[in-house]
């Protein structure tokens, strides 16, 4: 950190924006494997927080590595490079007012507790969607799985990198099992029940 750089506070605060906003501001941060069904569930998640008057946004791992980290690879060092960034962004969005919905494989749970650690444990829901590896193969829209089986893709979470299943998230949810509807409904009644956001 430069020691001639000092942040500038500015007179319309998080707690103003939340006040217009009528919720709280926070991260969800949807983590696991590649085809567990992390963007899907947090597009319709941000769906039904949109159409209660919500403010939100979408982080998509792909979407970002489009701009913002596009000049980062799949090494463990960029890995954590790639969710350090998004964990700054995310700051900074919840410090708008927003809600930030992150969908992030985030395969290293130290990447994942450094975004807690950094924004607050109040402001850091972590939503692990879980679905075994053969569920995540078949479904395997991508066509990486079978890439990365035939060593056409190096450095692939599940098969040559490995995944760090969250130890206390706050949210499980079991796509395999239950349908994104559910799933979602599963995520608001949380929300509600936690004070973020008002029941319907």
């Amino acid at each position: 950190m430069h020691s001639n750089i000092q942040w500038h506070h500015a007179t319309v605060t998080r707690q103003r924006r939340e006040q217009q906003n009528r919720h709280k501001s926070f991260i969800l941060w949807f983590t696991g494997l590649s085809g567990a069904g992390k963007s899907t569930l947090a597009h319709c998640v941000e769906e039904i927080l949109f159409i209660r008057g919500c403010r939100t946004y979408v982080f998509d791992g792909d979407n970002v590595r489009h701009g913002l980290c596009s000049d980062l690879g799949f090494s463990d060092a960029d890995r954590a490079e790639n969710i350090r960034r998004i964990g700054e962004m995310s700051k900074l969005f919840i410090d708008s007012g927003g809600i930030a919905l992150t969908a992030f494989i985030s395969p290293f749970r130290r990447d994942r507790d450094k975004v807690r650690a950094s924004v607050g444990p109040d402001d850091f829901i972590e939503i692990y969607c879980h679905a075994p590896l053969d569920v995540c193969e078949r479904r395997d829209v991508k066509g990486l799985y079978q890439k990365a089986r035939l060593g056409l893709v190096s450095d692939f979470t599940g098969i040559s990198s490995p995944y760090e299943i969250p130890q206390q998230a706050e949210i499980v949810v079991m796509t395999d099992k239950h349908s994104v509807e559910d799933c979602a409904a599963q995520i608001i009644e949380y929300l509600e029940h936690s004070g973020r956001i008002r029941p319907t």
